[in-house]
């Protein structure tokens, strides 16, 4: 309940603010797991690429908000979940394949943040891929948050990852790679990618 009010309040905000085109919205599934890989450009990514999506977006977030009076309570009520500074924690892991195994949406942004480790972010995300079983959904954020300008987000066909089914570790830069070039192509055509 609380996400869909503080949805609905960031959505009147966002069509004033930094007005968003929404394409291929529906290649995200209706339902099931799904890994919502972005491109991370900003802070406010998290809530641009799920903003707009009817399912709610789950994250991890540092721990550190968790710890914050109000605030670590509605972090948590809006979906997020906590990660520790410095790595992901085996807890971090397994709630975040329970998530997706458990038919819900999850973001992340596999590039990593200027503030992150980048080779963390491209393991996880690619571990999360294989051994999830959820879609694979790649999102691109295009333009750049300065007020009234309009800032685009595509959603792309789910990735076929058959080709690494039944791989190890071994593979997590590859499958990371392969998201990432979906994504940049979109950001680069405007166009969803295809299957």
């Amino acid at each position: 309940m609380i996400y869909v009010i503080c949805r609905g309040l960031l959505r009147m905000i966002y069509a004033v603010v930094f007005p968003l085109k929404i394409i291929g919205k529906d290649n995200v599934p209706k339902e099931g797991g799904v890994l919502l890989c972005a491109n991370h450009i900003s802070n406010l990514d998290p809530m641009t690429v799920g903003i707009k999506l009817d399912r709610q977006v789950k994250y991890m977030a540092k721990a550190e908000l968790f710890e914050v009076p109000v605030l670590g309570w509605l972090v948590r009520q809006l979906g997020a979940f906590p990660v520790k500074r410095g790595g992901v924690s085996k807890d971090s892991i397994k709630t975040a394949l329970n998530t997706l195994r458990g038919g819900h949406v999850m973001g992340i942004f596999p590039e990593g943040t200027r503030n992150s480790d980048t080779g963390i972010a491209k393991k996880g995300a690619a571990s999360f891929a294989l051994r999830s079983g959820a879609a694979v959904i790649p999102a691109a954020i295009v333009g750049s948050y300065k007020p009234f300008r309009r800032i685009t987000v595509i959603y792309g066909a789910p990735v076929d990852l058959s080709a690494f089914e039944g791989a190890g570790s071994e593979s997590f830069e590859a499958v990371t790679d392969l998201i990432m070039s979906r994504i940049y192509e979109m950001a680069r055509t405007g166009k969803p990618t295809a299957n």
